[in-house]
């Protein structure tokens, strides 16, 4: 039996790697699924690979760090549906790399406003929408990088450990209303993002830190996320869940 039947789910960052497969997964699983990204094409081709499976979904152009584009998000989800029962936040971007000290004011500023005012910015909104449907349930997009630091990604650290802060105090304010807010946090997956950060040689080097001595895959934490979306998951809320083959286990 299908997990998200007569479901509504917007997936930020929906246009490659781990929120495309999500998205797709929410739809096989019988949700209607608004794919947001900055992505037009990524996007839409989310959506046609959705449609082609004979499930439901519309593609919304939205960027993540934008509070206003986030607020129109909600509001054509709930124009075209009628309702939001699911939000996954996932749109992320990796930052530059550099020592704190050295760390570009601009870069900082574009990552924490992209990873971690985004998914404020998404929750704002995607709540207000929840309450009126009388239940909801959100997924925020951490990392591995949010329990633990990692030399010269001062931003990107930071901003995915404040995402699981932002989680943790939500699920505790929204616990009585029927509204469950969980992260995720990722190791190192095989995505377009990744492949743009680091070379073939860096990439060989990272699969070898994982106690499975290899990257994870975006379906591999799709069915996380299906899991956290579903009833399967009733009871849990404020929670972080590492996805990471055993890279934190060290």
């Amino acid at each position: 039996m299908k997990k998200l039947v007569d479901k509504v789910a917007i997936v930020t960052g929906g246009g490659s790697g781990i929120g495309q497969a999500i998205a797709i997964l929410f739809a096989k699983e019988g949700a209607k699924v608004v794919v947001a990204d900055i992505d037009v094409i990524g996007g839409q081709n989310t959506v046609d690979k959705i449609i082609s499976l004979g499930a439901e979904a519309f593609f919304v152009e939205s960027n993540t760090s934008d509070a206003k584009e986030q607020e129109i998000l909600v509001q054509k989800t709930i124009q075209k549906y009628g309702k939001l029962d699911i939000a996954c936040n996932n749109a992320g971007i990796g930052g530059s790399s550099h020592p704190t000290g050295d760390y570009p004011i601009e870069d900082w500023d574009k990552v924490i406003s992209v990873n971690l005012s985004g998914v404020f910015y998404g929750m704002k909104y995607q709540i207000k929408a929840m309450l009126e449907n009388g239940k909801g349930n959100i997924i925020n997009m951490s990392s591995i990088l949010g329990t633990v630091g990692f030399a010269q990604a001062g931003a990107y650290t930071a901003a995915k450990h404040g995402v699981l802060g932002l989680t943790k105090t939500a699920a505790l304010e929204y616990g009585t209303q029927h509204i469950r807010i969980n992260a995720i946090c990722p190791g190192f997956i095989k995505t377009p993002l990744l492949d743009k950060s680091l070379n073939e040689e860096s990439l060989t080097y990272i699969s070898s830190k994982h106690a499975m001595m290899r990257l994870g895959t975006s379906e591999e934490v799709a069915q996380l996320a299906l899991w956290l979306a579903s009833d399967d998951s009733s009871f849990v809320t404020g929670s972080e869940y590492l996805i990471d083959g055993g890279y934190t286990a060290q």
